[in-house]
């Protein structure tokens, strides 16, 4: 356990594990609302924040939660109103994020392409006591609306149109959860990378998904696949000097992998021994007859 002696270790864990719980507990409303890359584009967006924290010199944590925010408000909006051409304006607006961010911060005086790369793909030694204090609040206000309002924000998740029926300010929460999502990606830059947050925020849940059948036993199955992969991810990053961002991901994709090949057997024995029990049930059912149209009758099991 030599790793807890390093300082730097032990912030790259408490944000490793913040990130592991807030980003599959808002990535499984995107996943049943079928936004699975809505983190990627706000991750796209977030670069501009980024290049701006390093032009203004200011912390960019919170400049890009700032841009983030804005982005992913922007990118709701479209999706509401947009028809015919709301794909190409969310194009523009992921593209253009990404563009602006490299732009800035190579406009920044003591900004850099190698500055960049640490935000792209996570860095654990890059972990400050100014990041974590932010990692905690903003990871609050994540834990807060995704627990505090889950009952409503499944409700929009599963069927806006009956939401809205029942009285839900579907437009409000819609907005909270694009909100929510871009607060999450930047919790989760610093330890996995804006180009590798999207897919946290959505393996854990499909990993979840393949043993789960409730929404609460994937919520919380997924939280606990995140922060498991987040934790081992970090310290495998530690002995072996690889990239946390690509080793967190890919854990996570294995520990997927190997629950889908345990789990499609039993399910396929699962729907044999239910169609034999269908079977079983048809060949009690009551035999009566019905006159055919040469007058005579046939044997009809009803």
């Amino acid at each position: 356990m030599e790793f807890l002696q390093d300082p730097f270790m032990q912030r790259a864990l408490l944000a490793a594990v913040l990130v592991g719980i807030t980003a599959p507990a808002v990535g499984v409303h995107l996943v049943q609302r079928r936004q699975a890359l809505m983190g990627d584009g706000i991750g796209h967006v977030a670069m501009t924040g980024v290049g701006l924290g390093f032009l203004l010199s200011t912390n960019p944590v919170w400049m890009a939660t700032l841009v983030a925010v804005v982005g992913s408000v922007a990118m709701e909006l479209i999706r509401a109103y947009g028809r015919t051409r709301g794909d190409i304006a969310l194009a523009m607006l992921f593209y253009g994020g990404m563009a602006g961010g490299v732009m800035l911060i190579n406009l920044a005086p003591n900004g850099s392409n190698a500055n960049l790369t640490s935000y792209l793909f996570g860095s654990l030694s890059t972990v400050s006591d100014e990041d974590v204090t932010a990692i905690c609040l903003l990871a609050g206000f994540v834990l807060l609306v995704t627990v505090g309002l889950r009952r409503q924000l499944f409700a929009i998740s599963q069927d806006e149109e009956f939401a809205r029926v029942t009285g839900l300010p579907v437009r409000a929460l819609n907005l909270l959860v694009a909100v929510t999502a871009a607060v999450t990606v930047t919790v989760a830059m610093r330890v996995v990378g804006l180009l590798l947050v999207s897919a946290l925020m959505v393996v854990p849940v499909a990993a979840a998904q393949q043993v789960a059948r409730s929404f609460v036993v994937t919520f919380v199955g997924a939280v606990a696949i995140g922060t498991a992969v987040t934790l081992s991810g970090t310290v495998v990053s530690y002995y072996q000097d690889v990239p946390p961002g690509a080793t967190i991901v890919l854990l996570a994709i294995g520990l997927f992998v190997l629950l889908t090949v345990l789990v499609t057997p039993l399910a396929r024995r699962r729907a044999r021994a239910l169609e034999a029990v269908e079977a079983e049930c048809d060949l009690d059912l009551p035999v009566t007859r019905r006159p055919t149209v040469d007058g005579a009758t046939d044997g009809v099991r009803v």
